[in-house]
């Protein structure tokens, strides 16, 4: 049976700082959004930087509603 099993590392068993990375989380929307200033011409980027922003946005809120109804620990 220890054949079939994976190999982790110590590392890979440690549990995440959720707050830590919700933290991580604004600070990449804040830099997404910051990143659509700039001397650039056309809009195309502005579309793809708004919509990471909004993207992790969604999976924020998915989680605050998952975590107030106790789905998440």
């Amino acid at each position: 049976m220890a054949g079939n099993e994976p190999v982790l590392s110590p590392d890979q068993l440690k549990p995440t700082n959720p707050r830590k990375a919700r933290i991580g989380a604004v600070a990449a929307i804040v830099i997404l959004l910051l990143m659509t200033i700039g001397n650039h011409k056309g809009n195309t980027e502005n579309y793809f930087l708004i919509g990471l922003a909004a993207l992790i946005v969604v999976m924020l809120v998915g989680d605050w509603v998952l975590r107030r109804n106790g789905l998440r620990g």
